[in-house]
């Protein structure tokens, strides 16, 4: 599979018909880790499937080849038919030296930072290509010390397809966040998604989990038996969770189900003093998500409309830049995007997709799929809900629409910080995902790698529903929502410390997200020389 992740987008259709028949795709790799770190690094939250070993690389197998001459060729090659394509997989026979050096051809060829990547790296120093490829990146920082390449992983191609497709993947529909992460941790749960095995259980936004098969979270040292239970592997897989809900505790055991998820939720409109209010909360920027955001807009657009927008993304993120581009759309004004780019790609300088300039633009798409005019809402402003789980394509959304000057107000913490978008490319099951451009608005303004700060700034609140005006980020929106001040109550209000891969955060993260949780995936990418 391939396909350019960063920001998702529709590509122009002469773009279109010439390139390959795959997705480009846009991701952020969030460590699942317990107690060792979590969300931003690389490392062992998501699952990881390595190729069998086999004999060791020669040491004279470090020079850089053409990826193309060493595509395919698979220590344990594949057989069968590529649900994705119909056809059989292009596997042949090969050893693990062919597939480190794909790999090295192909980050040498595509990678934005191409020319940063050490050069005293040795493939024989790395037992699988997948260890080759995590250390092939740029080891430099961005201006707050932060690793400036964070989103650098690998997932397994079948499993990739599916969730691109269709957000369906084995859990217990319920998102796990910590609010502190090193004991004594704290870990709760964010949201379930509707007919989920955690909603049928009565799982709700708030609840602490306390123990996992026995083994404390909140002091234990167990973290191997702990990311086993908030990670599920697989259909059915069973795990027990004691937990606190409110004042009350109970244990409750959960089978892991292939959970589709639900993007858009809690559609609703809120009556202030100063006018009609939209919310929605908007968690996956996949592609059941357009229909569901059509339907989200045009529902506040029912009766008198609305004055102002809430849009609720503090856990998502991303996905597709089309489906960024389209909620842009829908909640804009004509005057502010019709004809205007949402936002252009900037390649390395072997420009590796051969794109014409015109082919790195992405326009606000005006009409769905389908070639259905979308709705519009016409405003001049939103205000966006947002945290460090507000990636990629939702950062995507909030710089696009702030480089054709509409106001948008974000409360909550500061997002992830990923300009960032590569095309995860497939080579013997196993699918690579490595930064191969930077997305920047009509302004030509892209450098958020430290993410964006809140204008207001507000812990999550876990004791209230999301979508309740009394939840502290939503009252603080509606509290501001005429330009007024950040309430005081609200600004001063801090999360518990958080650690995040060593450093100090303010906002809690998610945990066991998938690649379709922090990419930005475009529908059609061309082949890279």
């Amino acid at each position: 599979m391939k396909a350019f992740d960063a920001h998702a987008r529709e590509m122009p259709r002469s773009t279109a018909r010439t390139a390959a028949a795959s997705a480009l795709a846009w991701a952020a790799f969030v460590l699942a880790g317990c107690g060792g770190g979590g969300g931003g690094g690389g490392g062992g939250g998501l699952p990881i499937f390595l190729p069998p070993t086999t004999t060791p690389p020669a040491a004279d197998n470090d020079a850089i080849v053409a990826s193309s001459t060493v595509a395919g060729l698979c220590a344990a090659p594949r057989g069968g038919t590529n649900p994705e394509t119909g056809a059989a997989y292009p596997d042949k026979a090969g050893m693990l030296t062919d597939e480190k050096r794909w790999v090295r051809g192909w980050i040498d060829e595509t990678y934005l930072w191409y020319g940063e990547v050490p050069a005293t790296l040795k493939a024989a120093d790395y037992a699988t290509p997948v260890a080759y490829f995590s250390v092939l990146k740029s080891p430099a920082v961005t201006a707050s010390g932060r690793a400036k390449d964070r989103f650098h992983y690998v997932y397994d191609t079948e499993r990739y397809r599916q969730l691109s497709q269709n957000g369906v993947s084995p859990g217990y529909g319920m998102e796990f966040a910590f609010v502190r992460n090193s004991r004594p941790r704290d870990l709760r749960i964010a949201f379930t998604e509707p007919g989920s095995p955690a909603a049928s259980a009565g799982i709700a936004r708030g609840a602490k989990v306390l123990e996992v098969d026995g083994v404390d979270v909140i002091n234990g040292t167990n973290t191997t038996v702990i990311n086993r239970g908030i990670s599920p592997a697989a259909i059915g897989e069973s795990h027990t969770f004691k937990l606190q809900e409110g004042t009350a505790t109970r244990t409750v055991t959960l089978a892991a189900a292939s959970v589709t998820r639900t993007p858009v939720q809690n559609v609703k409109t809120i009556d202030t003093a100063s006018g009609r209010v939209g919310y929605l909360l908007f968690n996956d920027h996949i592609t059941t998500s357009e229909a569901q955001l059509i339907d989200a807009v045009n529902q506040l657009k029912a009766g008198s409309g609305i004055q102002d927008l809430v849009l609720d993304m503090r856990y998502n993120g991303g996905g597709q830049l089309n489906i960024a581009s389209r909620l842009a759309y829908m909640a804009s004004a004509p005057a502010a995007t019709d004809g205007k780019t949402f936002e252009r790609l900037v390649f390395n300088d072997k420009n590796p997709f051969h794109l014409t300039p015109a082919q790195t633009i992405i326009p606000f798409y005006g009409t769905s799929r389908t070639g259905t005019a979308l709705p519009r809402l016409g405003l001049s402003q939103v205000t966006v809900l947002v945290g460090p789980d507000t990636c990629s394509a939702s950062e995507s959304v909030i710089n696009s629409l702030r480089g054709v000057d509409v106001k948008v107000n974000l409360v909550g913490g500061a997002t992830c910080g990923k300009p960032y978008g590569f095309s995860p490319q497939d080579n013997c099951g196993t699918s690579y995902f490595a930064i191969q451009f930077q997305g920047v608005n009509a302004k030509n303004f892209g450098d958020y790698g430290d993410g964006f700060p809140a204008d207001c700034a507000v812990a999550d609140d876990f004791d209230h529903a999301l979508g309740d005006p009394a939840e502290a980020r939503l009252a603080a929106a509606l509290a501001i929502r005429t330009g007024g001040a950040c309430p005081a109550s609200a600004s001063a209000k801090t999360a518990p410390g958080l650690e995040k891969s060593g450093t100090s955060e303010e906002q809690p993260y998610l945990l066991n997200r998938t690649p379709l949780r922090e990419i930005r995936l475009l529908e059609a990418a061309p082949s890279p020389s």
